[in-house]
């Protein structure tokens, strides 16, 4: 049988989407989008991703009404009502069982019969999970799962349950298997990464400690991080090892005191940009990208003005900017003065525009420096991919070269890009 896999939402998904495709594999089924079976890996952080969820169930059902339809992760897990009155989903999983999907495909093709699997995860363990293959540069490993911080605009405490950490020695064995085919990167996912190890005897930096042990493993990326998990025993392997990336992403999400209290984040400004400055005197040369949401209810122009101010000060390589959107269910929605959908576009323009500076600044930083780069991509007669510091190199090279360590002069900035020579 044929099956596709659509994926929205975060790097998590995205790992356990190519896990759920490579058990499929294993099992002898071929993915191809004309498929027998559809596989719909939702997401629920803004009502943009359950509307863009639903949108791909009503197309797979539309396209092949005699179709397996399999509907699947947070989007459920927080409404497992959302999909009534949608004729034609097979198969209803929240965030567990996934792994078990190829046994639920062969239930349902014996009896016919919907199967629905949304249970109460806010007090779950670990669903173990094991990925076969990634690509050959650049690998995910999911680590931990859900997340006990509760901000006010999030409902993914919810839809995610409470944090869980994966076995260390099962994440051990999984990228030493991954560097054994040809790895390069193992990037370090989960729901709270930097919260790995709370519910077990053995933290975050325990485990970095471990993996940087590993023969062949030539960069150790951390998708994202809280400033409050900057530890002096993280800062102590940042330190000591050059395996982990010069490249942190910490959510920042409003520069702004009264904003950040309002979100109920565990910091101030004043926290994150002495913390910040702690790590460039680690590494000065560090790339820290952010998020920030724009548009939170209270969000006056002077306190906006704010955190442009905040962002200008920690000097970003690059942000991520999401305008606020309101879930039902989360401490927002009580909230008094929400911003009209005007005004947060154009705050959101005004820090994309910011965002392209900063970037375009600190890529300048390199020009006529050396770095190394793992081209990803062959594209028109040239190779692109990104440093340990997540610099876009775009090199005039031979397709060969792909998935190779290369050593290049910067010679330009051709936004995004770096010229390599």
């Amino acid at each position: 049988m044929k099956f596709y896999i659509y994926t929205l939402g975060c790097k998590v998904n995205t790992y356990e989407s190519q896990v759920v495709h490579d058990m499929l594999i294993n099992n002898n089924y071929v993915e191809d989008e004309d498929a027998d079976i559809y596989i719909i890996n939702t997401c629920t952080v803004t009502n943009t991703s359950d509307s863009k969820s639903l949108k791909i169930v009503r197309r797979c059902i539309r396209n092949n009404p005699d179709a397996i339809v399999i509907v699947m992760g947070c989007m459920v897990q927080a409404n497992p009502d959302i999909l009534k009155g949608i004729d034609g989903v097979s198969i209803i999983i929240g965030n567990k069982y996934k792994a078990n999907i190829p046994e639920l495909i062969e239930e349902y093709r014996m009896t016919k019969t919907p199967i629905i699997k949304v249970e109460d995860i806010s007090n779950t363990t670990f669903e173990e999970m094991k990925l076969n293959n990634f690509d050959r540069t650049r690998a995910f490993v999911k680590i931990e799962d859900g997340c006990n911080n509760f901000c006010t605009f999030c409902i993914i405490p919810y839809s995610r349950g409470n944090v869980r950490s994966r076995n260390p020695k099962d994440v051990i064995d999984e990228v030493k298997l991954l560097v054994n085919t040809g790895h390069k990167e193992v990037v370090l996912t989960g729901i709270h990464t930097g919260h790995y190890g709370a519910d077990i005897d053995y933290s975050f930096s325990d485990l970095l400690n471990d993996l940087i042990k590993i023969d062949g493993l030539e960069r150790l990326r951390i998708s994202s991080i809280e400033i409050t998990e900057l530890t002096e025993s993280f800062m102590n392997v940042l330190k000591k090892s050059k395996i982990i990336v010069d490249h942190l992403h910490i959510p920042l999400q409003s520069g702004s005191d009264t904003i950040l209290k309002s979100m109920n984040r565990k910091y101030d400004k004043e926290y994150f940009i002495n913390k910040v400055n702690e790590i460039r005197n680690i590494r000065p040369n560090i790339s820290i990208t952010t998020d920030v949401i724009v548009g939170f209810p209270g969000e006056t122009e002077e306190l906006f003005e704010e955190t442009i101010d905040t962002i200008k000060k920690v000097k970003f390589s690059k942000l991520h900017v999401f305008p606020f959107s309101l879930r039902k269910g989360t401490k927002a929605e009580e909230l008094e003065n929400h911003i009209d959908e005007v005004t947060k576009k154009e705050r959101c323009h005004r820090l994309i525009e910011l965002s392209k500076e900063l970037e375009t600044e600190y890529m300048c930083k390199f020009v006529g420096s050396e770095v190394t780069f793992i081209p990803e991509v062959y594209k028109e007669g040239y190779l692109i991919g990104h440093t340990g510091n997540y610099l876009l190199v775009k090199y005039k090279g031979c397709e060969e070269l792909l998935h190779k360590d290369i050593n290049v002069v910067i010679k330009e900035v051709k936004y995004p890009y770096v010229i390599g020579e």
